[in-house]
Protein backbone atom coordinates (compact mmCIF):
# COMPACT_ATOMS: atom_id res chain seq x y z
CA UNK A 1 0.00 0.00 0.00
CA UNK A 2 1.59 3.12 -0.93
CA UNK A 3 2.15 5.71 1.66
CA UNK A 4 3.67 9.15 1.31
CA UNK A 5 5.01 11.38 4.05
CA UNK A 6 5.83 14.75 3.03
CA UNK A 7 8.54 16.16 5.18
CA UNK A 8 10.33 19.47 5.81
CA UNK A 9 14.05 20.83 7.05
CA UNK A 10 15.33 24.06 8.02
CA UNK A 11 18.56 25.35 7.36
CA UNK A 12 18.78 28.58 8.68
CA UNK A 13 21.56 31.44 9.77
CA UNK A 14 22.11 32.57 13.19
CA UNK A 15 20.43 35.84 13.82
CA UNK A 16 21.87 37.09 16.31
CA UNK A 17 20.03 36.64 19.52
CA UNK A 18 18.09 33.32 21.04
CA UNK A 19 14.33 35.27 20.35
CA UNK A 20 14.36 36.23 17.26
CA UNK A 21 16.10 32.72 16.25
CA UNK A 22 12.52 31.24 17.94
CA UNK A 23 10.40 32.97 16.22
CA UNK A 24 12.69 32.80 12.91
CA UNK A 25 11.43 28.83 13.03
CA UNK A 26 8.09 29.40 14.25
CA UNK A 27 7.62 31.08 11.10
CA UNK A 28 9.46 28.07 8.94
CA UNK A 29 6.92 25.35 10.65
CA UNK A 30 3.81 27.53 9.54
CA UNK A 31 5.45 28.09 6.13
CA UNK A 32 6.21 24.32 6.12
CA UNK A 33 2.66 23.75 7.22
CA UNK A 34 1.09 26.05 4.62
CA UNK A 35 2.88 23.46 2.38
CA UNK A 36 1.32 20.36 4.04
CA UNK A 37 4.22 19.13 5.39
CA UNK A 38 3.62 16.52 8.29
CA UNK A 39 6.63 16.31 9.58
CA UNK A 40 9.74 18.58 10.31
CA UNK A 41 13.54 18.79 12.25
CA UNK A 42 15.22 21.69 12.56
CA UNK A 43 19.21 21.99 12.90
CA UNK A 44 21.38 21.16 15.43
CA UNK A 45 21.10 23.31 19.27
CA UNK A 46 18.52 25.56 16.46
CA UNK A 47 17.62 28.36 18.79
CA UNK A 48 21.50 29.31 19.53
CA UNK A 49 24.49 30.12 17.59
CA UNK A 50 27.13 27.50 17.13
CA UNK A 51 28.84 28.30 20.78
CA UNK A 52 30.98 24.66 20.43
CA UNK A 53 33.42 26.87 18.49
CA UNK A 54 34.53 27.91 21.93
CA UNK A 55 35.05 27.25 25.22
CA UNK A 56 33.05 29.87 27.43
CA UNK A 57 30.58 28.48 30.74
CA UNK A 58 28.47 31.66 29.85
CA UNK A 59 26.77 29.23 26.89
CA UNK A 60 25.52 27.34 29.73
CA UNK A 61 22.15 29.81 29.70
CA UNK A 62 21.03 29.04 26.54
CA UNK A 63 20.43 24.82 28.53
CA UNK A 64 16.72 24.44 30.16
CA UNK A 65 14.89 21.36 30.88
CA UNK A 66 13.19 19.21 28.46
CA UNK A 67 10.53 19.42 28.25
CA UNK A 68 10.90 22.62 28.99
CA UNK A 69 9.86 26.19 27.64
CA UNK A 70 11.59 26.05 24.45
CA UNK A 71 9.48 22.19 23.82
CA UNK A 72 6.52 23.10 25.10
CA UNK A 73 5.61 26.65 23.03
CA UNK A 74 7.38 24.79 20.11
CA UNK A 75 4.55 22.05 21.10
CA UNK A 76 1.91 24.47 21.27
CA UNK A 77 2.53 24.96 18.03
CA UNK A 78 2.96 21.66 16.77
CA UNK A 79 -0.84 21.22 17.83
CA UNK A 80 -2.03 24.45 16.24
CA UNK A 81 -0.28 22.90 12.76
CA UNK A 82 -0.90 19.54 13.04
CA UNK A 83 2.71 18.53 12.46
CA UNK A 84 5.64 16.45 14.29
CA UNK A 85 8.17 18.42 15.24
CA UNK A 86 12.04 17.59 16.05
CA UNK A 87 13.44 19.71 18.09
CA UNK A 88 17.37 19.59 18.60
CA UNK A 89 18.05 21.79 22.32
CA UNK A 90 20.75 22.03 24.73
CA UNK A 91 19.18 20.04 27.97
CA UNK A 92 20.11 20.38 31.39
CA UNK A 93 18.79 17.76 33.56
CA UNK A 94 20.28 19.39 36.60
CA UNK A 95 23.03 22.13 37.44
CA UNK A 96 25.84 20.54 35.82
CA UNK A 97 24.72 17.74 34.06
CA UNK A 98 23.70 19.09 30.32
CA UNK A 99 22.90 16.82 27.09
CA UNK A 100 22.61 17.59 23.59
CA UNK A 101 19.60 16.41 22.76
CA UNK A 102 16.44 16.60 20.09
CA UNK A 103 12.78 16.53 21.43
CA UNK A 104 10.15 14.67 19.40
CA UNK A 105 7.07 16.21 19.59
CA UNK A 106 4.02 14.50 17.68
CA UNK A 107 0.94 16.28 15.26
CA UNK A 108 -1.09 16.66 18.26
CA UNK A 109 1.22 18.43 20.50
CA UNK A 110 2.57 15.61 22.83
CA UNK A 111 6.13 15.05 23.72
CA UNK A 112 6.79 11.42 23.11
CA UNK A 113 10.41 11.65 24.30
CA UNK A 114 14.28 12.86 23.63
CA UNK A 115 17.45 11.16 22.23
CA UNK A 116 20.70 12.57 23.54
CA UNK A 117 23.65 13.00 21.37
CA UNK A 118 26.10 9.67 21.81
CA UNK A 119 29.14 10.51 20.22
CA UNK A 120 30.46 13.85 21.20
CA UNK A 121 33.94 15.48 19.02
CA UNK A 122 36.32 17.52 21.24
CA UNK A 123 38.61 18.86 18.24
CA UNK A 124 39.09 22.66 17.12
CA UNK A 125 36.01 24.99 16.10
CA UNK A 126 33.96 21.53 18.01
CA UNK A 127 34.53 21.69 21.53
CA UNK A 128 31.31 19.78 22.37
CA UNK A 129 32.76 17.45 25.76
CA UNK A 130 33.21 21.40 27.45
CA UNK A 131 29.32 21.57 27.31
CA UNK A 132 28.00 17.99 26.63
CA UNK A 133 27.78 14.50 28.64
CA UNK A 134 27.62 11.58 25.73
CA UNK A 135 23.56 10.40 25.66
CA UNK A 136 22.88 7.94 27.47
CA UNK A 137 19.27 7.13 26.30
CA UNK A 138 19.94 4.60 23.57
CA UNK A 139 18.70 4.83 20.34
CA UNK A 140 15.38 5.69 20.48
CA UNK A 141 12.46 5.27 17.58
CA UNK A 142 9.25 7.21 18.16
CA UNK A 143 5.62 6.12 16.69
CA UNK A 144 4.39 9.60 15.35
CA UNK A 145 1.69 10.60 13.53
CA UNK A 146 3.55 10.54 10.08
CA UNK A 147 5.48 7.10 11.18
CA UNK A 148 8.50 5.09 12.96
CA UNK A 149 11.25 8.04 13.89
CA UNK A 150 14.54 8.13 15.09
CA UNK A 151 17.23 10.99 15.32
CA UNK A 152 20.88 10.68 15.25
CA UNK A 153 22.89 14.41 16.32
CA UNK A 154 25.40 15.91 13.94
CA UNK A 155 29.21 13.67 15.07
CA UNK A 156 26.86 10.59 15.56
CA UNK A 157 26.88 9.91 11.81
CA UNK A 158 30.46 9.27 11.74
CA UNK A 159 29.84 5.96 13.85
CA UNK A 160 27.56 3.17 11.84
CA UNK A 161 26.57 1.13 14.79
CA UNK A 162 23.96 3.74 15.64
CA UNK A 163 22.80 3.72 12.52
CA UNK A 164 21.99 -0.02 12.40
CA UNK A 165 20.61 0.41 16.11
CA UNK A 166 17.63 2.96 14.83
CA UNK A 167 16.93 0.34 11.82
CA UNK A 168 16.86 -2.30 13.88
CA UNK A 169 14.37 -0.75 16.39
CA UNK A 170 12.18 -0.42 13.38
CA UNK A 171 13.21 3.70 12.41
CA UNK A 172 11.73 4.63 8.87
CA UNK A 173 13.16 7.89 8.92
CA UNK A 174 16.11 9.04 10.87
CA UNK A 175 16.75 12.53 10.78
CA UNK A 176 20.24 14.26 11.65
CA UNK A 177 20.45 17.56 12.82
CA UNK A 178 23.87 19.18 12.27
CA UNK A 179 26.35 22.14 12.55
CA UNK A 180 29.18 20.96 10.70
CA UNK A 181 31.68 23.32 8.73
CA UNK A 182 33.20 23.11 5.31
CA UNK A 183 36.89 22.70 6.04
CA UNK A 184 36.79 19.98 8.25
CA UNK A 185 33.76 17.49 6.77
CA UNK A 186 32.00 18.61 4.06
CA UNK A 187 33.78 16.01 1.76
CA UNK A 188 31.53 13.35 4.29
CA UNK A 189 28.69 14.97 3.59
CA UNK A 190 26.95 13.70 0.46
CA UNK A 191 28.96 10.05 1.62
CA UNK A 192 27.96 8.97 5.28
CA UNK A 193 24.10 9.75 5.27
CA UNK A 194 23.38 8.00 1.57
CA UNK A 195 25.23 5.44 2.81
CA UNK A 196 23.58 4.97 6.14
CA UNK A 197 20.85 4.56 4.43
CA UNK A 198 21.27 2.42 1.72
CA UNK A 199 22.74 -0.09 4.35
CA UNK A 200 20.02 0.39 6.96
CA UNK A 201 16.89 0.36 4.42
CA UNK A 202 15.37 3.76 5.71
CA UNK A 203 15.08 7.68 4.77
CA UNK A 204 17.83 9.82 6.18
CA UNK A 205 16.77 13.74 6.72
CA UNK A 206 19.85 15.62 6.86
CA UNK A 207 19.88 19.23 7.67
CA UNK A 208 23.03 21.79 8.31
CA UNK A 209 22.92 25.27 9.15
CA UNK A 210 24.27 28.25 6.87
CA UNK A 211 26.66 31.12 7.15
CA UNK A 212 29.82 32.45 9.37
CA UNK A 213 28.88 33.22 12.97
CA UNK A 214 30.43 35.80 15.27
CA UNK A 215 31.96 33.26 17.36
CA UNK A 216 34.74 31.87 15.02
CA UNK A 217 35.39 31.32 11.26
CA UNK A 218 33.94 28.08 10.22
CA UNK A 219 31.72 28.32 7.22
CA UNK A 220 28.66 26.44 7.39
CA UNK A 221 27.58 24.75 4.20
CA UNK A 222 24.16 23.86 4.33
CA UNK A 223 23.42 21.48 1.52
CA UNK A 224 20.50 19.84 3.49
CA UNK A 225 19.00 17.18 1.98
CA UNK A 226 16.45 13.47 2.35
CA UNK A 227 18.10 10.68 0.87
CA UNK A 228 16.36 7.58 0.06
CA UNK A 229 17.15 4.03 0.63
CA UNK A 230 18.55 3.66 -2.35
CA UNK A 231 21.02 6.30 -1.91
CA UNK A 232 19.63 9.02 -4.00
CA UNK A 233 18.92 12.85 -3.06
CA UNK A 234 14.72 13.46 -2.51
CA UNK A 235 14.44 16.25 -5.76
CA UNK A 236 17.94 17.58 -4.79
CA UNK A 237 19.88 19.18 -1.99
CA UNK A 238 19.18 22.75 -0.50
CA UNK A 239 21.45 26.12 -1.27
CA UNK A 240 25.01 25.41 0.20
CA UNK A 241 25.54 29.52 1.21
CA UNK A 242 21.48 30.46 1.57
CA UNK A 243 18.78 29.97 4.19
CA UNK A 244 16.48 27.73 3.04
CA UNK A 245 12.96 25.38 4.03
CA UNK A 246 13.19 22.28 2.06
CA UNK A 247 10.43 20.10 1.63
CA UNK A 248 9.59 17.04 -0.21
CA UNK A 249 7.70 14.23 -0.56
CA UNK A 250 8.95 11.00 0.87
CA UNK A 251 7.17 7.72 -0.56
CA UNK A 252 7.67 4.91 2.15
CA UNK A 253 6.92 1.71 -0.01
CA UNK A 254 10.13 1.85 -1.48
CA UNK A 255 11.32 0.84 2.02
CA UNK A 256 9.11 -2.56 1.20
CA UNK A 257 10.90 -2.58 -2.24
CA UNK A 258 14.29 -2.16 -1.21
CA UNK A 259 14.42 -4.37 1.84
CA UNK A 260 12.28 -7.47 -0.61
CA UNK A 261 14.93 -6.58 -2.87
CA UNK A 262 17.99 -6.41 -0.04
CA UNK A 263 17.24 -8.99 3.10
CA UNK A 264 20.22 -6.98 4.43
CA UNK A 265 17.91 -7.29 7.91
CA UNK A 266 17.45 -11.17 7.45
CA UNK A 267 21.24 -12.29 6.71
CA UNK A 268 23.53 -10.12 9.59
CA UNK A 269 25.08 -12.23 11.77
CA UNK A 270 24.88 -10.69 15.04
CA UNK A 271 26.59 -14.02 16.41
CA UNK A 272 29.91 -12.96 14.29
CA UNK A 273 30.11 -9.43 16.11
CA UNK A 274 31.21 -9.50 19.14
CA UNK A 275 34.19 -7.94 18.70
CA UNK A 276 32.57 -5.31 18.06
CA UNK A 277 31.93 -4.13 21.65
CA UNK A 278 35.07 -5.48 23.40
CA UNK A 279 36.13 -2.75 25.85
Amino acid sequence: MSRTIRAALVQARWTGDRETMVKAHEEHARSAAALGAQVICFQELFYGPYFCQVQDAAFYSYAESVPGPIVDRFAALAAELGIVMILPVYEQEQPGILYNTAAVVDADGSFLGKYRKTHIPHVTGFWEKFYFRPGNLGYPVFDTAVGRIGVYICYDRHFPEGWRALGLNGAELVFNPSATSRGLSNYLWKLEQPAAAVANEYYVGAVNRVGVEDLGDDDFYGTSYFVDPEGTFVDGTADAHEPELLVRDLDMSLLTTVRDRWAFYRDRRPDTYGDLTAP
